[in-house]
């Protein structure tokens, strides 16, 4: 009778250096097309079946070129992991340093993102190409703890030879997926890799444990927003007469009036202004409301003409702009960059560019990457009374800038040079 073949992970489990060298066997029989002596685990051959039907050389990989440093640099400003990172720091990078791993965040295309950990770690990495900007899906380098991870959708450890590549059998990961709560979009990666040496057969608990963590971390901040949604929100719904709900962009409701409560009402997948058919309320109208949509079950959509923005920006270190008209009025408060940016595209009601913005701003045009990510975020609640390219106002909205008495106190935390020239007492919007 013949023998069950043998998990691998029994065997890395009892010798490192054992294990790898039949997971080496157990490749070379399996990329030639033999039957191997042990069986890769079930999610390894599976993969390598997929790499072998795309035709993925596992000598070389495929190569891709890396990201720019400023295209980096812009998917770190609007990645929604930026505001997971401590939670994946403080659970991997601690116990990462004293066992020489190194953290990897990916975001959904793959391409790595942030990676920190070990010095000497981080070189051997660099030597892979395992470097901020570089792609990591599994088409490209084969079997691995980040492009693996993605395609499966749950923790997956990758040790020694159940890489596909050749250059990354003498590597370690696992790796864990990270998903948006609101829609369960994949956002992510995250990751922790190292020398082969460092394998250990917990690291994927670990690393999922840690990734569950910060998907806990997103809820809590998707229930903040609706919080804040919910307070601009819920006084426009006193004023109406009708059936009406505040959502988020993903539907998910912030407030209700005359209809029952649904935790999520189903959008379009893009929607925009207008009378719509929603399945669980019928034909209602859309209409943009703060970060999210007012939705009016069964009214005519509310022509967007006739609507006057307020920027007000008399108050020292409390910035705001109110949106009169359409759903009635609501407002915003402003961070200080925001503060900044509408104060400008009130100035320049023509338009500015990016690198326009970004001499404003920094007194450097060559900052665009940070521009476009924070005209990005202000688009959430404006996006339906801007133009881009350039950004502006749009022509038929009535734009009105409440400006402090004294000129000086304008905007007193900035030090961009428009600013700057518009605390001139000569000068006025």
């Amino acid at each position: 009778m013949a023998k069950t073949p043998k998990n691998t992970t029994q065997i890395a489990a009892v010798d490192t250096a054992r294990a790898a060298r039949t997971l080496s066997e157990t490749r070379s029989a399996t990329l030639a097309g033999r039957r191997a002596r042990v069986a890769p685990r079930p999610v390894i051959g599976q993969s390598w079946e997929r790499l072998l039907r795309r035709g993925l050389d596992p000598d070389r990989g495929a190569w891709v070129r890396p990201l720019s440093p400023e295209e980096v640099a812009r998917r770190r400003e609007t990645s929604p992991l930026r505001h997971v990172l401590p939670v994946l720091r403080e659970g991997l990078l601690p116990a990462s340093g004293a066992v020489r791993h190194i953290m990897a965040v990916a975001d959904e295309d793959g391409r790595v993102l942030w990676r920190e950990g070990s010095p000497s770690v981080l070189r051997k990495a660099d030597r892979l190409g395992f470097a901020p900007g570089a792609d990591w899906r599994e088409e490209v380098v084969g079997t691995n703890g980040v492009g693996t991870a993605a395609v499966v959708r749950r923790p997956v450890q990758v040790f020694a030879s159940e890489h596909f590549v050749r250059s990354h059998t003498s590597w370690t990961c696992a790796g864990a997926p990270l998903v948006d709560p609101r829609n369960g979009r994949l956002l992510g990666v995250v990751d922790v890799s190292g020398p082969l040496e460092t394998m250990h057969p917990a690291t994927t608990a670990w690393v999922g444990a840690v990734a569950k963590l910060a998907e806990a971390r997103l809820r809590e901040l998707h229930q903040a927003s609706l919080e804040r949604l919910r307070a601009v929100g819920a006084p426009v719904l006193a004023r109406l007469g009708g059936r009406a709900a505040v959502v988020d962009g993903d539907g998910w409701t912030a407030a209700v009036t005359r209809m029952p409560y649904t935790e999520r009402i189903a959008l379009p997948k893009s929607p925009t202004p207008g009378r719509r058919w929603l399945p669980s309320i019928g034909l209602c109208s859309l209409e943009p409301l703060a970060d999210g949509w007012l939705v009016r079950a069964g009214e005519e959509p509310v022509p967007q003409d006739g609507v006057r923005i307020v920027l007000d920006l008399t108050r020292p270190h409390r910035w705001s702009v109110t949106v009169l008209g359409g759903a009635g009025s609501w407002s915003q408060e402003l961070s200080p960059r925001h503060a900044e940016l509408l104060y400008l595209l009130a100035e320049h009601r023509a338009g500015r560019s990016a690198a326009e913005l970004a001499e404003d701003l920094y007194g450097d045009p060559a900052r665009t990457v940070t521009v476009r990510a924070e005209m990005s975020r202000v688009r959430r609640y404006l996006g339906a009374f801007l133009e881009h390219r350039p950004y502006r106002f749009r022509e038929d909205i009535e734009v009105e800038v409440l400006l402090p008495d004294d000129p000086a106190v304008l905007l007193p935390h900035s030090a961009a040079p428009a600013v700057r020239l518009g605390r001139a007492p000569s000068h006025g919007v």
